[in-house]
């Protein structure tokens, strides 16, 4: 074998040996860069709830603090303002002494009495309807929002929502579409609070064995989270 040919040959290898080394690189480069991505995805979520569960927590412990008089502190020589999370003891307590206030004979005149005054006010009447329906929507402990999941065919056919069934049609729409209706909510992706409200008649809805809250994951994640466990069927 020549010099020349062995020269080309060792050239060769090197360049093979280059092209190996740099295809592992490659593709320790793309683990690393998937086990960073993964990282993210594990603690993002968990990392950006506790960061605004935490700030929340410290925005209300500080305010309901600072209503405290400090005549008060002085006088009784008590470092409220030193303990933490002692601002939302404070709050709750106080909710639950109004809550007991208002559910007695005299607090449910003041209450009435409020409500009408704020339900005569311009503009803000409206605001404070919206904001009382949902309140007693959501927390309400004797009614359920929504019933269940159904499939319905919108905004033509071949093509399907989800929407969450609230009640049973009844009053002037039954009377006026002379049908079985449903009244269901059909959510907007990502955000679930916007959406419309449809009549559809009952043999057109399909229901679904998801629950309503993984109804509403599946819609917030844009169906990316997909309902983990469903009824097994008999």
């Amino acid at each position: 074998m020549s010099n020349v040919e062995a020269k080309k040959r060792a050239k060769n290898i090197k360049k093979i040996r280059l092209q190996k080394e740099r295809a592992v690189f490659m593709r320790l480069g793309e683990k690393l860069r998937a086990y960073f991505f993964t990282g993210i995805l594990v603690t993002a979520p968990v990392a950006i709830t506790f960061y605004v569960a935490y700030n929340i927590f410290i925005w209300i412990d500080g305010s309901v603090n600072q209503l405290i008089p400090p005549e008060f502190l002085s006088r009784y020589n008590i470092p409220f303002k030193t303990i933490p999370g002692l601002g939302i003891v404070i709050l709750i307590v106080g909710l639950i002494l109004v809550g007991m206030f208002a559910a007695g004979f005299v607090g449910s005149i003041f209450v009435r009495l409020g409500d009408w005054i704020v339900r005569k006010l311009p503009v803000i009447s409206s605001i404070y309807s919206l904001l009382k329906q949902i309140f007693e929507t959501f927390l309400s402990s004797q009614n359920q929002s929504f019933s269940k999941c159904v499939l319905v065919e919108y905004p033509r056919k071949g093509m399907w929502v989800i929407g969450f069934v609230s009640a049973e049609t009844k009053g002037e729409v039954k009377k006026k579409l002379k049908d079985d209706l449903l009244s269901i909510y059909v959510s907007t992706t990502p955000n679930p609070t916007s959406g419309f409200l449809v009549f559809v008649p009952k043999k057109d809805v399909i229901p679904l064995d998801m629950s309503v809250e993984e109804g509403l994951k599946y819609i917030i994640s844009c169906g990316i989270v997909e309902p983990d466990k469903l009824p097994k069927k008999k």
